[in-house]
Formats: structure tokens, C-alpha cells, sequence
């Protein structure tokens, strides 16, 4: 089965973990058989808007062709406007941008079906190949589609609608993607939930209990940028201290809001209370997850949420947010709490409840490493995204 991926979500130079999920995805279906290629379009950077900025910069920066963990992958230019201006047409700008590399690729990879990993502009662009090469099309939609994009305006909501339509199938990360799909676009997609490797979960007996001992654990493990809500995990922590006094916010990441969150921790004169580990290798930061009582991460723009599926695969209980990508997959009370999103009294009552209720905590997580290991997976994704698969192609 050979399968062409189009997503303009994908590691870069200047972002190794840019769509690292779905890099993830890709190299499980390869181990799983299928032979593949990426296709990861980026924006075209004219003359002399590469010198404005260090974004720009980046963007030239990448080569045209790569290869990434033994899987090809084709960066194609195409027009994109800032601000997501005429995003209605983003799909249409990529497919002129991508076509003469898909020429290229067909030449030598005659692939039996494309897998878009957006709605848009990745489908969009897909539905074009998918009817010059008269092949099936398979589209993942995003948050970002349903939650951003469906709400840009008439003409981005009826090219949704479009791509979606023409798709052969749709597939959902998660349960309340799907159930959008069903109830505002009549679709009834296949939910496949992103997933974790079981041999990446850390086991062992980790220094850092030792080095933390005597501590109430909270944990996040994030890029640090305004939506994932940190700010407000800081002010949790400021009213949590009344009450726990060995309270400890440790947050593993680095980003733009670094200094500014900093800055915070400092003014509210809480910073024995915060610890700023800063980024960390996959690995390590999976020992943090190992150690935490509870994690927490109050995004309030989210399509899945990798991180919070690594930490109930160490069998910690979680705190999200209601109404995102990790909405679904936690069962309130079951396998962990949800908060209101941006609201920081919701967020304080839920870590109030698992910091002093240990036992229901405890259940909780032990429940939530069993819906993980049975269920999101990435050898299980990828098993079942075969089958998807294997259903068009045998429509077609």
C-alpha cells in the first residue's frame, strides 16, 4: 500500500516538533507496512521579506527535499498571507504550489491513495490531487478546522464543507471532533485517537523522587505560549498555597512566554512554589510524568494533546479543559477532571480535589493507564488507520 501524506504540519529545522504526531503516525504505519512519502508544504517567502524577521528566515531555511527518521519528505513553497488572510483559498494556493512535486513523486511512487492531515489547507489541496490522479482521499480534520476555520466566515465554513463532503473518508482524533462532525456537517467519521509508544512510558525508579521528596507534584510539559493557559495555572497555584504548603509547580518547556511567566511567578512573590525546568529531551520529560501526583495543563486551544495521554500512561491522574481535543478522551470523575477553560476557580477546585483526595486520585490514574494502553496507542492507530485504508481502496 503506498500512501502520499499531505500536511503542512510536520517537523521542520526550526521546529523539530512541529507535527511530531503525525511524524509519529507516519513512521508506525511504515513499520506496519505501508510504503510512504510527505509531503509538507511551507510558505513561500518572496525577496526581500526573508530579511524582516527570523520567522522568515526560518521558513527559507528548509530545504525542498529531506529525509526524516528513513521517510521522504517534500517541502514545497506555496502562497500563504499572514494573519490567515483569503484562508477561503489557502487550499487552492497549496495545490498550485505542490502539483509539480507530486508530478515529481508519481513519476517514481504511483501512490494508491493521500492522506490529508487538515481539512484545510491540506484537504482542500487534496481533493484537487485526489481528482487528477483519481485516487482516494482520506482527510484527518483538526481542531483547528472545526473550532477556527468553520468560524472564519461563509465562504471558509463552505469550502469546509466542501473538502469534507468529497473526502472518501474522515477520520477524528477525538470523540468530540466526531461528534461536531455529526451533528453540524452530517458526517460520520472514524475516531482514531493519536497515540504513545508503550516502550517510551518510564519505568524505572527515577533520582528526581529523591530530589523532590516531600513535595506536592503538579506538572506541565509544554511549549510555553499564551494558549496553554500557564499564567493561569500560576495564579492556581498562588490560591493552592494557602492549603498546601509543599505545593510544587514544575512546568517542562521553554517558548516565548517564558520571561513574561517568569516575570508573573516572581511578582506574586511565588517562585519557591514555581520551578522552571525548561526544555528537556522526550525521554526525560517522561521521568518528570513518572514522579508528579497530578498533570495539568489548562490549554484552551488544543486538537488532542499528546502530553496529556503520556502522563495517564503513567498512570497520573490529569486536569484539561472542557471543550478540547483531550475532552473525550478524559471522563471526568473516571480519569481525571475538566476544567472550565480560562477560568481560574475551576482549575483551583480541580487540583484542590485530586491533591486532597489521594486515593480517588490515585484510581483515577490507574484507570486512565488502562484506557491509554488499550486504546491510543500508536501501533493501535496506525493498525486501525490500515483499515481505513483498506476500506476506500476497496470502495474505489
Amino acid at each position: 500500500m503506498r500512501v502520499l501524506h499531505i500536511t503542512h504540519l510536520y517537523p521542520k529545522p526550526y521546529d523539530p516538533m512541529l507535527g511530531i504526531a503525525i511524524h509519529n503516525q507516519v513512521k508506525w504505519l511504515g513499520k506496519l507496512g505501508c510504503s510512504q512519502k510527505v509531503l509538507s508544504p511551507i510558505q513561500w517567502v518572496p525577496f526581500p521579506v526573508e530579511y524582516l524577521s527570523n520567522k522568515w528566515r526560518s521558513y527559507c531555511r528548509v530545504p525542498l527535499r529531506s529525509v526524516i527518521d528513513g521517510i521522504d519528505v517534500y517541502n514545497s513553497r506555496y502562497l500563504a498571507f499572514p494573519k490567515a488572510l483569503f484562508f477561503d483559498s489557502s487550499g487552492f494556493r497549496m495545490y498550485i504550489g505542490i502539483r509539480g512535486a507530486v508530478r515529481e513523486i508519481w513519476r517514481d511512487f504511483r501512490f494508491d491513495l493521500i492522506h490529508a492531515h487538515m481539512a484545510l489547507p491540506d484537504g482542500h489541496a487534496g481533493i484537487l490531487l485526489s481528482s487528477q490522479y483519481r485516487v482516494p482521499l482520506v482527510i484527518t480534520v483538526q481542531g483547528t478546522d472545526l473550532d477556527i476555520t468553520a468560524k472564519r466566515g461563509k465562504r471558509c465554513l463552505s469550502v469546509l464543507r466542501k473538502v469534507l463532503a468529497h473526502a472518501d473518508k474522515v477520520i477524528a482524533p477525538t470523540p468530540r471532533l466526531a461528534g461536531i462532525l455529526s451533528t453540524e456537517f452530517n458526517i460520520d467519521p472514524e475516531v482514531i485517537g493519536y497515540g504513545i509508544d508503550e516502550g517510551e512510558v518510564f519505568t524505572g525508579v527515577s533520582e528526581l523522587s529523591s530530589i523532590y521528596k516531600d513535595k506536592r507534584i503538579v506538572l506541565s510539559v509544554s511549549r510555553l505560549i499564551k494558549t496553554k493557559g500557564i499564567d493561569l495555572q500560576i495564579y492556581a497555584v498562588l490560591k493552592l498555597i494557602r492549603k498546601y504548603e509543599n505545593i510544587l509547580y514544575l512546568i517542562v518547556g521553554d517558548g516565548p512566554e517564558r520571561a513574561r511567566l517568569e516575570s508573573l511567578a516572581s511578582e506574586l512573590g511565588i517562585e519557591e512554589h514555581i520551578e522552571f525546568v525548561g526544555a528537556l529531551s522526550h525521554g526525560k520529560a517522561m521521568e518528570y510524568m513518572s514522579i508528579c501526583d497530578v498533570f495539568s495543563l489548562p490549554s484552551y486551544q488544543e486538537t488532542f494533546g499528546l502530553v496529556y495521554v503520556e502522563a495517564m500512561a503513567h498512570g497520573k491522574p490529569i486536569v484539561g479543559v472542557k471543550g478540547q481535543g483531550i475532552d473525550g478522551v478524559i471522563s471526568p470523575g473516571s480519569t481525571g477532571l475538566l476544567a472550565q477553560p480560562r477560568d481560574v476557580d475551576s482549575l483551583v477546585d480541580a487540583l484542590d480535589f485530586l491533591l486532597s483526595h489521594p486515593e480517588k486520585a490515585q484510581t483515577m490514574g490507574e484507570r486512565a493507564q488502562k484506557l491509554v494502553l488499550e486504546n491510543y496507542t500508536w501501533e493501535k492507530n496506525a493498525e486501525r488507520t490500515i483499515e481505513v485504508y483498506k476500506e476506500v481502496l476497496n470502495a474505489h
